[in-house]
């Protein structure tokens, strides 16, 4: 059997102003009727699991507990601060060893789109005897365009099947290195869903960042375990590097396999693949909530409640929120961090002048 390891840390900047820090777009209905959290653990209906565990922010907890009522997560385990994927895998993995286990680790993002359920499910199980033997496995997407925004999977030697060994991994690339690697036929999109024995995982976390490794066996022994949560320990956590599995570990390790698999996946990670993964009207629009528009096309126009009228307009996103309005260019949804980072410091400013105002009022 496996054990489902969901993470649902991320605060997902580049979907501002509808996904942020207090409610990022794991927990939101994107695609359809149900959250993106809720997605990933329905499609795994079919596959022989255990009950999930979710690794989440201690913000989000009930936010989690409330969502994931139908799946009867085994564990939710609340990280005090966001450390990136490496730490929050190894809790994981140390709370299901701690429990007596060695389980099989199929480890998720908790907001990424696959429309191929029996194509991924085959996938995963053409490679639990690799990940059995001690091997951890990565899953590779075939990639069908020139995408900038996904770091990409060299292919290497034969393995076993369409199992390969893992050359390198590549960063975001510009336009004309992902033309190349997608011409070529040896890169895969990296999926950032893995499948690998809690103790591999572990021994090569150990190996190649035994900081991260002392920090969450540490967080994890003396931290809180109740009937609702298990509460890592702050003061330990803190400590552990930012880092994400990818730089900690399967960069670095030689028992790195990858899957190829083509499952329509998409890490929903702009607004532009948003558009391109929607349902969209005659004029390759997407539309949401309350809109009006004449001679306008190429769209994704979403309201949470007042009216949104357009005229002439293409390629836009346009986005109203309770507490803000984004328009930006579709094709730079991407920037859309950047602008979410300015924001930031200019509410930043304002409220460190509004204190130091305030201190001036008060010795007066």
């Amino acid at each position: 059997m496996i054990l489902p390891v969901v993470i649902a840390g991320g605060a997902s900047a580049r979907l501002w102003p509808l996904s942020h820090s207090h409610y990022p777009k794991q927990f939101l209905p994107l695609l359809n009727d149900t959250t993106m959290i809720q997605d990933t653990l329905q499609r795994l209906d079919g596959l022989d699991l255990f009950s999930p565990y979710v690794v989440c922010h201690h913000q989000h907890r009930f936010i989690v507990a409330e969502q994931l009522t139908d799946f009867s997560p085994d564990a939710i385990i609340l990280e005090p601060i966001g450390r990136n994927t490496a730490p929050a895998i190894a809790l994981a993995a140390f709370h299901a060893i701690a429990l007596g286990g060695d389980p099989l680790m199929l480890v998720l993002p908790a907001d990424h789109k696959i429309n191929h359920i029996a194509a991924f499910h085959q996938a995963v199980e053409q490679s639990i005897d690799a990940a059995e033997n001690g091997f951890l496995v990565t899953f590779g997407v075939i990639p069908n365009r020139a995408e900038t925004g996904y770091g990409y999977i060299k292919q290497g030697a034969k393995y076993s099947g369409q199992i390969v060994f893992v050359d390198k991994f590549v960063e975001k690339p510009n336009a004309e290195d992902a033309a190349t690697y997608v011409n070529g036929g040896h890169y895969c999109w990296n999926s950032g869903i893995f499948l690998f024995k809690a103790s591999t995982y572990l021994d090569e976390l150990n190996r190649y960042q035994p900081e991260i490794f002392n920090a969450c066996h540490e967080a994890l022994e003396s931290g809180v375990v109740d009937p609702d949560f298990v509460r890592i320990n702050e003061h330990s956590f803190t400590g552990c590097p930012d880092i994400s599995i990818d730089y900690a570990v399967l960069e670095k390790s030689d028992k790195v396999l990858m899957t190829p698999m083509d499952v329509g996946w998409s890490d929903i990670g702009s607004w532009q693949s948003l558009w391109q993964e929607s349902t969209r009207d005659e004029n390759q629009n997407v539309l949401n909530g309350n809109v009006a528009m004449i001679d306008s096309q190429n769209n994704y126009i979403h309201s949470t409640g007042r009216l949104i009228a357009t005229l002439g307009i293409n390629d836009l996103v346009i986005v109203d929120s309770d507490d803000a309005i984004l328009i930006a260019d579709k094709h730079r949804s991407q920037d859309v961090k950047l602008l979410v980072e300015k924001i930031k410091k200019i509410r930043d400013f304002s409220i460190l002048i509004m204190n130091i105002n305030l201190l001036g009022y008060r010795r007066v």
